[in-house]
């Protein structure tokens, strides 16, 4: 009976700090002689407002009584005594007359109550202006912060500690949602308050609210309960009075929701009073939860027990006639009350009181009850198991201990073997199917990408069935919940004109679905009003266009800007100069060679180009020379290799750009996110957003384009891109980045305990080994969401065409006919003659002045050449010295001299030039 309890705990502490304070104040206080002997007592005036009518009323004016007199009789040599004045007050107004009545007339320095906290504002706010201490057993909680009221004085726990022990229940365990049943009055209404800032700090979401009034009626309860019958959430918690609780759990049991798989939690509102209630209703109650504050039993507790059960059959005998009952009389106005001067001592004494009293520890802590252990109980038959502890330094513990280093705790495996409703022993799981037995599965019927959702509807029985990728994921995730479910298919559009809009479809969860399967985006904004699993395809939004390259003939000449083509003609030019000059002197030793010396330093001009194409060939025969060509070697092919990459790279780059213009259409999904996705993200405008259904639609609107009323481009989600391209390939390609998005998942309302399971058994299934299976199934052989991209990208790679190295073509094409008109026609020949005389003329031009700067060495290796010193060592080493040869000086005198002379002469003279020079 911890109710009974409180109040002797409360009454010997207001025994004892008043009788201490009166002594000290006794001037101020009248005094009184008995008459039958000659004692003086000073009397301290208490008021008690109380509703005597009520059990607890009853039984708080016995536990007064039975305190007064145990108290007095431990302590007989007390020289002072409290002088209480009871008043009854049924109602809120009765209340207030009473307390102004106790204030004004018995002029009373505390007072006792109120019993209900509806009434406790305007008792404390009351007590406050004329400083006296308002003692209450019943608030656990105050509107009020303590600086401004603290003339109201809490001997009981406060709720929020009860409420953080509630949802450390609950986090252990593992219930993520609560449905709340609670007393429509105003302290069920704060206590919400301290529940919702527990549960949110636990991240335990409340499912469900039920208020009900305490005249509500056994059918509008009934009604109540039918309504959590559809809900999937099966933890109740109630705080009401005993006497809505125990008709409230009655009626729970008639509706079969004290069955198994449900849990039931009741606060100290309904546990402090279960010895009060009948046999069926605690019979109702087999396997509820409850938490109360913890008072350790002993003797005492029983022996006042026993004596308060006789008393309180003695006082229903007696029927007293001595009770004061409220004089409504016309005085009830708050003015001339006087200010006690009495109060401010009585508060300080209470406020520093600390003692172990009948029920335990009693300590004041700014105006309330120091906060201590609640026992955590089972209600089994007629009796009560207690399970553990809960301590807001501890947390939850199976036994009490104040050893060693607190540690908080919310693991329920500390707890003791708890029976459920039901007669189980199993945890519940905290959420159930509802009442209908089946889950409610919504699934989108529409016309386009049935690879997905395939949605059929029998017109004999109008029941949807549902097959497709999505479909088989979601079979196939059932057989890893740990649990059975049981489900039915129902259709979300009708499937003719417009696809069903996913938004819609998810916006009616829980009304028409628990639960949404199909090719369902997982995308932030929709995240605000359902919960998503974990995806199970590939995520990501890509640009599909048309696979036309642009026509571009001379497209080889794109790798090398324009800067560099002139430089490499002219780094080639004046190679082939460096190279003649150092060619010039040097003789031609190959035997086996039958051409001319001249027509061979002629060649040298080729050299830098034609040692690329012949390296065999002995292009140049002087060390210098070659010295020269390796640099020249090792820069050409670092630009050969540089050329090739760039060129690589434009034909490959080229592929995955696409520049949007004005007149540009985009296609999207009917019915899908993609709209919004397009306008908030890539911000297109909406007059240039076009919505289709199927892959046949896409690629019709594709082939007409922009101009005719189609589109230019795709944006769409990886899946879906995947499917149209394998089925028009060739004519189509991916190109850009991949833009963000979570894939496919499941959808459930937010916060229901069917996410997780479902997210687990994705797990499962996407990482298993049927997982390729179900694609290949549904999308065809080769399919796989492994490496999304690769497959895509390599289809798409198309082979160089003729086009694209036309003027390739062109210029070598060129340059052999102009070869063959040069050498195969008169014209020809004669043009090439009359080129080739006056090439010599401006090399022997150059030669000569080249020479003159040389005059005095050219001297001076005469001799040497004249002698025959001719060795191959000697040769090298005048290689820079050499003067022109015979035939090199016939060459410049005739060119210069014979400059009018047809082609056919020069040829001949030239011939019989070197042929002497040969002999």
């Amino acid at each position: 009976m911890p109710s009974t309890i409180q109040i002797l705990f409360l009454l010997f502490i207001i025994n004892a700090n008043f009788s201490f304070a009166a002594a000290a104040a006794r001037n101020r206080v009248e005094n009184n002689e008995t008459s039958q002997g000659k004692n003086q007592y000073s009397l301290v005036h208490i008021g008690v407002v109380l509703d005597l009518d009520s059990s607890m009323g009853s039984m708080a004016d016995l536990c007064i009584s039975m305190a007064l007199s145990d108290f007095y009789a431990q302590h007989s040599n007390y020289r002072t005594r409290l002088q209480l004045h009871t008043k009854n007050a049924e109602t809120l107004l009765d209340t207030n007359i009473a307390v102004l009545e106790l204030l004004k007339h018995e002029e009373v320095h505390g007072i006792l109550g109120p019993q209900t906290t509806t009434e406790d504002k305007f008792v404390a706010e009351l007590g406050g202006k004329v400083h006296v201490p308002v003692i209450s057993f019943t608030a656990k909680s105050s509107t009020l912060p303590y600086a401004q009221n603290r003339y109201f004085v809490r001997t009981t726990p406060d709720d929020a500690y009860q409420a953080q022990a509630l949802a450390a229940i609950c986090k252990g365990y593992e219930w993520h949602e609560v449905v709340i049943l609670y007393e429509d009055t105003d302290y069920g209404y704060q206590f919400l308050s301290h529940l919702n800032k527990a549960f949110q700090e636990v991240e335990i979401g409340i499912a469900y609210m039920s208020a009900i009034s305490i005249s509500s009626g056994d059918i509008q309860i009934s009604k109540e309960f039918n309504k959590l019958l559809e809900k999937q959430t099966r933890v109740f918690l109630v705080h009401m009075n005993p006497s809505l609780g125990s008709r409230l759990f009655v009626l729970a049991k008639k509706a079969g929701m004290m069955t198994e798989g449900c849990a039931w939690i009741i606060t100290d509102y309904l546990s402090n009073f279960l010895n009060s209630m009948d046999f069926v209703a605690r019979d109702s109650m087999e396997g509820v939860l409850g938490v109360r504050p913890y008072v350790s039993w002993s003797e005492k507790i029983d022996s006042f027990q026993e004596r308060w059960k006789r008393n309180m059959v003695l006082k229903k005998s007696a029927r007293f006639n001595e009770r004061v009952k409220c004089l409504c009389n016309n005085e009830t106005d708050n003015t001339n009350l006087k200010i006690s001067l009495f109060g401010p001592k009585l508060l300080s004494e209470l406020s520093h009181t600390k003692f172990r009293g009948l029920s335990g520890d009693f300590q004041l802590i700014n105006g309330k009850l120091k906060p201590s252990a609640f026992e955590i109980f089972n209600i089994i038959g007629s009796g009560e198991k207690t399970v553990g502890f809960w301590t807001p330094d501890r947390g939850i513990s199976r036994e009490l201990s104040s050893t060693g280093e607190p540690t908080y705790s919310t693991s329920t495996k500390n707890l003791k073997n708890v029976m459920w409703p039901g007669d189980s022993v199993m945890q519940p799981k905290g959420w159930a199917i509802p009442s209908t037995g089946k889950l409610r599965v919504g699934v989108p019927l529409k016309h386009g990408f049935t690879e997905f959702v395939n949605v059929t509807i029998d017109p004999a029985t109008n029941h949807t069935n549902a097959t497709g990728f999505s479909i088989d994921i979601f079979l196939a995730t059932l057989q890893w919940l740990p649990f059975p479910i049981n489900y039915e298919f129902y259709h979300c559009g009708n499937g003719k004109e417009i696809n069903c809009s996913y938004d819609d479809m998810l916006h009616n969860i829980p009304q028409n679905f628990d639960m949404v399967v199909g090719d369902t985006t997982i995308w932030a904004p929709r995240a605000n009003y359902v919960d998503f699993t974990l995806p199970y395809s590939e995520p990501g939004v890509i640009l599909v266009v048309k696979n036309e390259k642009p026509r571009d003939m001379w497209i080889f000449i794109k790798p090398l800007r324009w800067d560099l083509w002139l430089a490499i003609i002219l780094a080639c030019i004046l190679m082939g100069i460096v190279l003649r000059l150092l060619e010039h002197r040097v003789r031609n030793t190959n035997e086996e060679s039958v051409r001319p010396r001249s027509e061979r330093l002629r060649m040298i001009y080729w050299s830098p180009i034609a040692v690329l194409a012949f390296p065999e060939r002995n292009m140049v025969a002087n060390s210098w020379s070659i010295f020269v060509l390796v640099f020249w070697l090792f820069m050409a092919f670092i630009l050969m290799q540089s050329y090739t990459a760039n060129l690589s790279a434009i034909l490959t780059v080229d592929q995955l750009q696409f520049a949007f213009s004005e007149e540009y259409c985009v296609g999207y999904q009917e019915g899908s996110f993609m709209k919004e996705f397009l306008e908030t993200q890539l911000h297109i405008h909406k007059s240039r957003l076009k919505n289709y259904s199927s892959v046949e639609d896409y690629h019709y609107a594709m082939s007409r384009g922009s101009k005719r009323g189609g589109i230019d481009a795709i944006f769409d989600e990886i899946p879906y891109m995947k499917i149209f391209l394998k089925k028009y390939d060739p004519q189509y390609k991916m190109i850009g980045p991949t833009y963000r998005t979570d894939g496919f998942g499941f959808a459930f309302r937010v916060g229901s305990p069917l996410t997780t399971y479902f997210s687990r058994a994705i797990l499962a299934v996407t990482q298993g080994s049927n997982m390729t299976s179900i694609e290949e199934t549904n999308f065809g052989p080769g399919y796989s969401s492994q490496d999304p991209l690769s497959s895509i990208v390599s289809q798409q790679t198309s082979g160089l065409t003729f086009s694209d190295f036309g003027g390739l073509f062109i210029i070598v094409g060129s340059v052999t006919l102009f070869a063959l008109f040069c050498s195969e026609t008169s014209v020809g020949r004669k043009f090439t003659a009359l080129t080739a005389q006056y090439s010599q003329v401006f090399f022997c031009f150059i030669s000569s002045k080249f020479h003159s700067t040389h005059d005095d060495r050219v001297e001076s290796h005469e001799s040497i050449q004249d002698a025959g010193a001719t060795s191959s060592e000697g040769r090298d080493a005048s290689i820079f010295e050499e003067p022109l040869s015979g035939g090199e000086e016939e060459i410049c005198e005739s060119s210069q001299n014979n400059g009018s002379a047809s082609a056919e002469d020069r040829e001949v003279e030239l011939t019989t030039i070197n042929e002497g020079r040969n002999s």
